[in-house]
């Protein structure tokens, strides 16, 4: 998993987890206050292992570190027209 890779997947899972909060607030009150949030995917031990590289660099800097387990991420949602019609004028 090459930079880029590995940045497009850490912006995709944190957008997700700010959509997570947004649906459940209550999941906020959980994550320790100033801690930064670690996603780690299951069955994705090269994400994971570069995941951890940076949290021991944190936790080596004093900053509180709380992990996120996720199994999987849900397939994108199709679309939510129905009957669409294109009227070419």
């Amino acid at each position: 998993m090459n930079e880029k890779e590995f940045a497009d997947k850490s912006i995709r899972l944190s957008f997700e987890l700010s959509k997570y909060i947004i649906e459940h607030p209550e999941f906020e009150d959980d994550i320790p206050n100033g801690a930064e949030v670690a996603i780690l995917l299951e069955n994705d031990n090269e994400f994971n292992n570069r995941v951890m590289e940076l949290v021991k660099k944190s936790q080596a800097e004093g900053q509180t570190v709380a992990l996120l387990k996720v199994k999987k991420l849900a397939p994108p949602p199709k679309s939510r027209l129905v009957e669409p019609e294109l009227v070419t004028m």
